[in-house]
This record gives C-alpha cells, structure tokens and sequence, in this order.
C-alpha cells in the first residue's frame, strides 16, 4: 500500500474511533458540575470558574480519548495489511515505507487539537445555557449571525430593543468588529471572550459601540479591573440577563 493511501487509511480509522467534540465537553461537564449538575443558583455563582475548569477538564478528556484511538487506529491499520503469516520483518518494512505518512498524521492530530479549543469555549456556554434553562436562538441570521440571540429571533422581529446578542470569540484581534453588523437593531450586545491581551484603543472603541465584553471574573479583575464595560459572567447573569428573564416573563415573552 502506498503512503497516501495508508495515510487516507489512518485518517479514516482515527475519525471512526475519537469520540465528537460534543460528547467530550459534554463529558468534561458533567465530571466539573458533579452533584451540582442541576444545582442553577450555584452554576450561576460559579460560572467564571465552570467556563475556565471545564475547558482544561475537556482538554484533558480529549488528549486520553485521541491516544486511545491513535492506538485502536493503528491496529486497524496496520492490520488491514499484515496477516497471520506476516512476520517482524513485514511490519517493519511497513513502518518503515511510512514515514511520510505517520509524519502527516500526527502533524494532523497537532494542528487539530487548536480549533477543538475554540469550539470548546463556545459550546461550554451553550450547554452551561441550557442547563440553566435560558431561551435563545442559535446562530439566528439577523443581518449578521451571532451566536446566541436571546430570547427568541421572533421577538427580536417584534423588538429588538428587548434582546439580548451574545456573541462567544476565545480570542478578539480585530474580530470584535463583527459583533457591531451581527444584529445592528439590538440594544444589548455581549461579547464574552477569555482574551487577556486586548489593548487599550480596542478596549475604548469597544466601549463606544456599546459592546460589553464578557469574560470569567479572574481575568476581568486581573486585566481589566477598571473598564467599565469589561464584566464578569456572574455580573452579566445579576445585572442583566436575570433581569431581562423577568421582564419576559413578565410581558409573556416567555413562559
């Protein structure tokens, strides 16, 4: 078998064997809220920590799910090949006509691992979302396409004003301009992030666009401690989607 093939090979039997990213954090979750896993009051109290803790928890996870299904993969592989009457000298000539292809493996595996995180950050917040029971619109397209459209995209058409947009960006840079053309008639923008290098002039048009910025408490009060618009997850849940939650209900947005 040529190294393209052997290497399609491999790729193929790794996708079989690693489990989705959704059953990971799903995973990683579960083991992090343990018997608070129904508990809103105290994930809400804890949410900063959750959304860090979780993360490394997934990543964890992840790295203990791919070295076993590097190994199932590697067995399958190579057994596809090799039978009963192969010898030492048949895998060894295998492995050793293979270099290019194990290289391109593993550098696939490395260069994976990094989008894995970002998505990781994003879907944490939504799980953690559900859990606590609050209604939203995924990824609604309302001239641009957030993340999160709270409550509803149909009460976003009746008002907008009374919406909530969350938007979820690991990392800023220049991305944070998106957030101002991702529902230009919202009157609430939120974007939660864990980006501990934002500068300053980011920080201060930021603010001017009405953005609020996101982010767990620990890095908000050690980075950012005196920007008004910089909030931590526990303050954006007391201040204002709590509040928001009660108003819709109130006015039977929401049941």
């Amino acid at each position: 078998m040529d190294e393209t093939k052997f290497l399609a090979l491999l790729k193929k039997e790794f996708k079989k064997n690693i489990p989705s990213g959704n059953i990971i954090f799903e995973e990683a979750i579960r083991e992090n809220l343990g018997k608070n896993i129904n508990n809103s009051e105290w994930i809400k109290t804890h949410f900063s920590e959750l959304v860090e803790s979780i993360q490394v928890r997934a990543y964890q996870i992840y790295l203990r799910h791919e070295k076993e299904s590097v190994s199932k993969s590697f067995r399958q592989a190579f057994g596809s090949i090799l039978n009963e009457d192969s010898k030492k000298e048949d895998f060894l000539s295998i492995l050793e006509n293979s270099s290019w292809a194990l290289d391109k493996f593993f550098l696939g595996l490395t260069q994976g691992r990094r989008p894995r995180a970002g998505k990781a950050f994003e879907h944490i917040i939504k799980q953690l979302f559900n859990i606590l029971g609050y209604p939203y619109t995924p990824q609604p397209i309302i001239n641009g396409q957030p993340d999160f459209l709270l409550p509803s995209v149909n009460h976003f058409n009746k008002n907008a004003m009374d919406c909530i947009i969350f938007t979820v960006k690991r990392t800023l840079r220049e991305r944070w301009r998106q957030i101002v053309t991702e529902g230009t008639r919202g009157y609430l923008f939120f974007l939660a992030t864990i980006d501990t290098k934002i500068a300053t002039r980011d920080l201060e048009q930021i603010q001017n666009h009405r953005i609020y910025l996101v982010m767990p408490e620990k890095i908000r009060a050690t980075k950012y401690p005196n920007q008004i618009n910089v909030i931590s997850f526990e303050t954006f849940f007391e201040q204002h989607l709590d509040p928001a939650m009660k108003r819709w209900k109130k006015n039977k947005i929401i049941k």
